[in-house]
């Protein structure tokens, strides 16, 4: 059986190739003949130099700026199946990411199109969008948020709890913490039992899918991805329709939605959500949130590590707050909220890291840029590591220097959660999160590395590749 899947694997992935070549051949080379650029080998293109770079500790920065050096700002080539235009620099960013007038949508890659479901947030455009961000965006307000303060503080506590005197891997650490906090915040999920480890399980699956060839054959990552899609879908349906019939309501997201913004398949109301809409938009906030916040939380670990002043000027924001508290309590939700410094590293480390590097999206009409002709129809990617390391804006990119954001920058400068109307609607959880979690550590442990790799993992994500292990002791 295992033969035969093989074999219609290897058919597809000629058939694929195949027509990828005839593509390659007759139709973008000719109409991209005037950007500058490489197409690159015929079928592959530029795919092996771009995920080699992609791996390496600069990241898809070292790929970029070879061809930037060479093209200027805007050049084109052929990545991953994709004929792309590359973009870089503050217009390009405000063009793009503004979306005025609908000149560009999201362009997801088909995996991700088929997990997510065409009613996710990531997927609509225009009104559509503006409806959906509006009814799914009160409950990660900051006012939303407070109501899972206590369990995000008391969730970061016992998870340092178990890390004083043995090795940690801090992104699988980062990535439990945050999931446990995302699937309570959602649906009341406890923090273990066999619930949460179902939630996890299907959850991690379906995160892994994301970068898979896209072939739905038995045995495959995506279609293990689309299968565990629907067993997440499945947990929530009995949890919606408990919620509905009044034996289980929680204060929860969920809760939220299904009370305030739910409607029956069918029925009509643009100030309602269907039930497909309802799970597309949960599992898309779980997927947009869960690897960025895990890969920042670890970045920002790594780099104070890396940077002791920085870190002992942030640990003396910390300890002021618990001296000038009455003994015995606790971090408190106005304390968490006045973290300037704090605020600060967290957008150095996003700046440095550039966790999501590019952003890809696809042309919606014909616009001109740099004056440079882009083509209704084209992908084109936003090059945000650039953005991030330019040294008119950023002197001595390559430094971690939190002082960057004393004074606020121009837009479109700085692109750590996006900007325009795709701004990341989980950025106030996301922080929360951090200042929380690194409140408690900073206050009780030291900690060294015990590796210096600096390689990541070839994910949309950028996460270190060695997961960031490291000793920690009690101060």
């Amino acid at each position: 059986m295992e033969l035969i899947y093989l074999l219609l694997l290897l058919i597809l992935s000629v058939l694929v190739l195949s027509v990828l070549f005839l593509l390659y051949q007759t139709r973008s080379p000719k109409a991209m003949e005037g950007i500058p650029g490489s197409l690159g080998w015929p079928i592959v293109g530029e795919s092996f130099s771009f995920l080699s770079d992609f791996s390496s500790p600069s990241g898809i920065f070292s790929f970029m700026n070879k061809r930037q050096k060479r093209y200027g700002k805007v050049f084109k080539s052929f990545v991953l199946g994709r004929f792309t235009v590359f973009m870089t620099g503050r217009e390009a960013s405000k063009i793009l990411l503004t979306g005025k007038d609908g000149i560009v949508s999201l362009n997801l890659f088909y995996t991700g199109q088929q997990v997510l479901g065409p009613t996710s947030l990531l997927q609509t455009t225009g009104e559509a969008h503006k409806r959906l961000r509006r009814l799914i965006g009160e409950p990660l307000s900051i006012d939303g948020l407070k109501k899972y303060f206590h369990f995000i503080n008391t969730q970061a506590m016992q998870t340092l709890d178990q890390w004083e005197g043995r090795k940690v891997l801090v992104l699988e650490e980062a990535s439990t913490f945050t999931l446990k906090v995302i699937g309570h915040m959602i649906m009341s999920l406890e923090p273990s039992g066999e619930e949460q480890e179902k939630f996890r399980s299907n959850f991690k699956i379906i995160s892994s899918s994301f970068a898979s060839l896209p072939f739905k054959l038995p045995g495959t990552a995506f279609h293990r991805g689309i299968k565990a899609r629907d067993r997440m879908y499945e947990m929530l349906d009995s949890t919606i329709l408990r919620r509905r019939s009044g034996q289980d309501f929680q204060q929860d997201f969920l809760g939220s939605l299904v009370m305030k913004h739910s409607k029956e398949d069918g029925k009509e109301d643009e100030n309602k959500l269907t039930d497909k809409q309802l799970k597309d938009n949960i599992l898309t906030l779980l997927v947009a949130g869960h690897d960025t916040t895990t890969a920042a939380l670890t970045w920002l670990i790594k780099f104070l590590d890396e940077n002791p002043i920085v870190l002992e000027q942030l640990r003396e924001e910390h300890r002021q707050i618990v001296a000038s508290r009455k003994g015995g309590t606790d971090l408190t939700w106005a304390e968490v909220n006045n973290l300037p410094y704090t605020v600060k590293v967290i957008s150095e480390t996003l700046r440095r890291a550039t966790i999501l590097p590019w952003f890809s999206r696809k042309a919606s009409q014909d616009f001109e840029i740099d004056g440079y002709k882009i083509k209704k129809g084209w992908s084109i990617n936003l090059d945000v590591v650039s953005i991030h390391h330019d040294p008119e804006v950023f002197p001595d990119p390559e430094k971690f220097d939190p002082s960057r954001f004393d004074e606020p920058l121009r837009p479109f400068c700085f692109l750590g959660f996006g900007s325009g109307p795709r701004m990341c609607p989980g950025m106030n959880l996301a922080k929360l999160e951090i200042c929380v979690f690194i409140h408690h550590l900073v206050n009780r442990y030291i900690w060294r590395p015990l590796e210096k790799e600096n390689f990541v993992q070839p994910t949309l994500v950028r996460m270190p590749k060695n997961k960031y292990p490291i000793i920690v002791e009690a101060q």
